[in-house]
């Protein structure tokens, strides 16, 4: 089902047909590095974090992490959206893009629209971004789309720091 549509992208619900595309990009080294490395190596265990990561909130909470492809190709680049992490008090801002789509400004596309859609049509009034103290391409794409650096905190259940953005509606 779609969610949203920018001028370049669509934003939909990811299915289990997308299971080789969540395969790859779990397992890309950015993702490792800058988001984490969730042990995901096979088909049967992509399905089962796509449970538990995409489908189970997106039923519980009506949001979360959604597919982003390309709007006049079909073709699979991403994920965006809005996600509601025990560490964090509001509701988080998350993206990830294959390497082949980074640098295009998909993720400030697909984030800026996130943002609007959760201010206005979910009416969040504070969303929160977290990335990496390094992940620095991160921060420019959440600063460009409005979200304020809150600076480095380390999050609940956590010793590592990170850096954490916030908007207000």
């Amino acid at each position: 089902m779609e969610i949203l549509r920018t001028e370049r992208l669509r934003l939909r619900e990811f299915s289990p047909a997308d299971v080789e595309f969540i395969l790859e990009l779990v397992n890309d080294k950015d993702w490792h590095r800058h988001i984490n490395d969730p042990g995901v190596r096979d088909r049967e265990q992509a399905l089962a974090w796509m449970e538990q990561r995409l489908f189970e909130p997106q039923r519980r909470l009506g949001h979360g992490f959604w597919a982003v492809e390309k709007l006049h190709s079909g073709v699979l680049i991403g994920m965006c959206g809005l996600f509601k992490r025990a560490s964090l008090p509001a509701v988080d801002l998350g993206y990830g893009f294959l390497p082949l789509h980074r640098g295009q400004g998909f993720a400030r596309e697909a984030a800026a629209a996130c943002l609007r859609h959760g201010h206005q049509q979910l009416q969040l009034p504070r969303i929160l971004a977290i990335i990496g103290p390094d992940n620095l391409a991160s921060a420019r794409v959440l600063q460009s789309i409005g979200m304020l650096d809150q600076g480095l905190q380390t999050l609940e259940g956590e010793t590592r720091l990170t850096r954490v953005f916030a908007s207000e509606a």
